[in-house]
């Protein structure tokens, strides 16, 4: 089957006004925003000193939340697409419960364990170990909040691809590394690669559970959303840098999705599967 629309479906002509009007609802708001900016000082304001903490900060931390999320998603997604139904029901919902929670609930449950009077918390000030309001902070709740979309997609591939290959691997000789390795991995690639984008366009652009568990101390915790939020509120960065800040997220947020698309399974050939 092909990705192409059928011709011969009775398409409802009033369905035109809420396709339409849903557009636009989606696409106006981002026009504004490039409208906003100030292209001849665009430069400038992303190369202010604030502006490039947040952004360095930004990067930086991202990444390594990024990797994070694949040292411990990737296993985990793995291991949903292999397990029983019943099973793989649970761990998927347990696994989605970051996307549904708001963000700033998120940060709450973070600090309800890391806090200074949460369980780990209280273990780790023995060793004289704070997460809270430090640059970790910002990467835990990066990866717990980005984790999600990188373990749905790359357990949506592995269950699509189907487990053949992988016995007949097995019942080769195949010790269960090279399974993993040779087998597994190569067919999960797509949702891998596709999983990392969003999992990394999500961390760059998490807000809520930072300014909760990590704060917004300049250079510190400051990301670009906290630069945004605080230009806003009148104190940090101008507005003109908050802008040009946040048109960099949208440019990013964009490249990322056609990045993700083009590693979809048969995004080349166009088919539906």
């Amino acid at each position: 089957m092909t990705g192409r629309a059928d011709a011969s479906w009775p398409w409802p002509p009033v369905l035109a006004v809420p396709i339409v009007v849903g557009l636009l609802l989606l696409v106006v708001p981002m026009a504004a925003l490039v409208g906003k900016v100030e292209w001849a000082s665009l430069g400038a304001d992303i190369a202010s000193p604030e502006a490039l903490s947040a952004l360095g900060l930004s990067l930086g931390t991202a990444l390594l939340a990024t990797a994070i999320c694949l040292l411990l998603g990737a296993p985990l997604a793995i291991a949903i697409a292999r397990a029983g139904d019943r099973t793989a029901a649970w761990l998927r919902a347990i696994v989605t419960i970051p996307l549904v929670l708001p963000p700033l609930v998120d940060g709450v449950a973070l600090l309800a364990l890391l806090g200074r009077d949460g369980p780990l918390g209280r273990v780790l000030a023995v060793w004289g170990v704070e997460v809270p309001f430090t640059t970790s902070a910002v990467v835990l709740a990066q990866t717990f909040v980005s984790l999600p979309f990188l373990v749905l997609a790359i357990e949506g591939t592995v269950r699509a691809r189907g487990i053949a290959l992988e016995r007949t691997a097995a019942s080769l000789g195949a010790p269960p590394w090279t399974v993993l390795l040779r087998v597994t991995l190569p067919l999960a690639a797509p949702g891998l690669l596709a999983g990392t984008t969003l999992c990394f366009a999500r961390a760059l652009g998490e807000f809520g559970a930072t300014a909760i568990f990590a704060g917004n101390a300049p250079g510190v915790t400051r990301t670009m959303p906290l630069a945004i939020y605080t230009a806003f509120h009148g104190t940090g960065a101008t507005q003109a840098t908050a802008i040009a800040l946040s048109l960099l997220l949208l440019v990013s947020a964009i490249a990322v999705l056609l990045l993700a698309r083009a590693w979809r399974p048969g995004a080349m050939t166009g088919s539906v599967r």
